[in-house]
């Protein structure tokens, strides 16, 4: 485009050069010259902006790269060799866990400060608009070389605002994936320690019942002992019985029946004894009253 501009000027400054003079001539060749000079400086310096801006996004590409190298063998190390070690416990989904919270508080941090910056963005963008719109109300003309300039910074930032858009929105998808991941193992962590309190409460059952049926079994052991012993007694007394002869049996059986007639002629005789004592007694009685009579 300056080639064009500059191929045209110079046509046309050969076609007004006809009638001029040496010294005229001279005099348009050096100002042309130092357009040229300035609209070459001009175009290095935006070319020398870009490389920058280029470098700057090289540069951040790269500063990304590595932190998602770094995160993913932050992961490996961390996360997935406590996992395979820790296969079936509970210390590694919880492990797991506060990694993905991190992650995702670090994700919403850097989601923030994107927002913010282009938020910043945007707002520097909405000033040159107004800027530029004021100085078109004013009437002030802008030169076709800084209007490009213009253009060509807002046409970068309109770039490294979509560009941070889509990291935003590539943060946002990953923010979501990752909050499924951790809604799944926070569910999975519930039923988990769900299942832990069940089992310990059936520990704890089984244990009341292990020491219940210990007690009883110790009773048991207690009262089989003394059993023991009662039967030890029995057997000795069993073993040291002497059945008495027949004669003798017989001899202690006829004593034993005297010895009860015996009993009851003597309880007879103390009935009787007793009705005398009673007859004496009234008898006794009779002769007191008649006494205190007389």
């Amino acid at each position: 485009q300056t080639r064009g501009r500059y191929k045209s000027r110079l046509s046309s400054m050969m076609d007004c050069s006809v009638g001029l003079t040496v010294e005229q001539k001279c005099e348009l060749a050096e100002r042309e010259l130092a357009e040229v000079e300035v609209e070459i400086q001009r175009t290095k310096e935006g070319a020398e902006q870009t490389l920058q801006n280029l470098e700057a996004v090289i540069e951040e590409a790269d500063v990304w790269w590595t932190d998602v190298k770094k995160a993913i063998s932050d992961f490996e190390k961390d996360i997935f060799s406590t996992i395979s070690s820790q296969k079936g416990s509970i210390i590694a989904p919880e492990k797991l866990l506060r990694y993905m919270e991190k992650k995702n508080r670090q994700r919403d941090l850097l989601r923030e400060k994107l927002c913010s910056k282009n938020y910043l963005l945007k707002e520097y963008k909405k000033k040159l608009q107004q800027q530029l719109r004021q100085k078109e109300q004013m009437g002030e003309t802008l030169c076709e070389v800084h209007l490009q300039k213009l253009q060509i910074r807002n046409a970068q930032y309109q770039e490294e605002i979509d560009g941070k858009n889509q990291e935003l929105l590539q943060l946002k998808l990953t923010s979501r994936k990752t909050l499924q991941v951790l809604n799944f193992y926070t569910r999975k962590l519930q039923d988990t320690m769900e299942m832990s309190t069940s089992l310990m409460k059936d520990i704890s059952q089984r244990k009341e019942l292990l020491e219940k049926i210990e007690r009883e079994a110790a009773l048991v052991e207690e009262q089989r002992a003394k059993a023991e012993s009662v039967n030890r007694q029995l057997r000795n007394q069993l073993s040291d019985y002497n059945v008495p002869s027949v004669l003798s049996y017989v001899q202690k059986k006829m004593a034993v029946a005297d010895l009860e007639n015996s009993l009851k002629a003597w309880e007879r005789k103390v009935v009787v004894a007793e009705m005398s004592l009673q007859s004496y007694r009234r008898a006794w009685n009779q002769v007191r009253m008649s006494g205190n009579q007389h």
